[in-house]
């Protein structure tokens, strides 16, 4: 029997759908985009952000394990696939999502999953959990530089254009707002004038351990965290 059932993904929700919330409109403005996947999506959450924010053409892959009644996205959106396998999705999208997912999968894997995600988008929003991060079946967690290496080995520069400028909020979770970079291919970095200007953020250090994760988190006062904004899928 999986570990992701229902009782993995429900604790989630809220700190998704606040991390989403205030990421989304980020990854807009530096790279518009008209059509998303997330590879690992879970139950959408990520998706149904974009959808918000007026994308359409989207499609999320994870395992067959994902109870579909929690989906938040349409269910023919979703594609049920062994991430451990080379992903063929048959068309390419402007922007690739794996978030939190590549520390799940043996390390042997890594190379081809982020083979595949160089193969759906020229563009990758990424993260994945560091060492001693900890989760359930943690089979893979590197260091930042790790995957930026593994990118690089398919022509995609990682560029540290979204952390910190999420660094400080917590209404983003903090394995988000310490692990997320986007990969580009070389081939469009210019396109996107945004993704390195104005802060130098190739001088950045890439492989970080948030203050946060060093000390218990502060109760926040009854009330504060917003519930669930949004409910089903169209």
């Amino acid at each position: 029997m999986s570990n992701y059932d229902r009782d993995f993904y429900e604790p989630l929700v809220e700190g998704a759908e606040q991390s989403a919330e205030v990421v989304v409109p980020i990854v807009l403005e530096l790279v518009p985009v008209t059509s998303v996947c997330d590879v690992g999506c879970g139950t959408g959450i990520w998706l149904d952000e974009f959808r918000h924010h007026g994308i359409t053409d989207i499609r999320g892959y994870d395992g067959d394990y994902v109870p579909r009644d929690l989906l938040r996205i349409p269910p023919d959106r979703f594609f049920p696939i062994d991430l451990t396998q080379p992903l063929d999705a048959g068309r390419t999208f402007d922007l690739a999502v794996s978030l939190e997912v590549a520390e799940h999968l043996p390390p042997e894997s890594a190379a081809s999953f982020v083979k595949g995600l160089t193969r759906l988008s020229p563009i990758v929003l990424f993260s994945a959990a560091i060492p001693n991060q900890g989760g359930t079946e943690h089979l893979n967690e590197r260091w930042q530089d790790y995957w930026a290496e593994v990118f690089l080995a398919h022509g995609y520069r990682s560029i540290d254009a979204i952390r910190w400028r999420i660094w400080d909020n917590d209404d983003v979770e903090l394995w988000y707002r310490q692990n997320m970079f986007l990969c580009v291919s070389e081939a469009v970095v210019g396109k996107y004038p945004k993704l390195t200007a104005p802060v130098p953020v190739e001088s950045l250090p890439r492989s970080v351990i948030h203050p946060r994760a060093w000390e218990p988190a502060p109760p926040r006062p009854a009330g504060e965290r917003r519930t669930k904004r949004r409910t089903g899928s169209s």
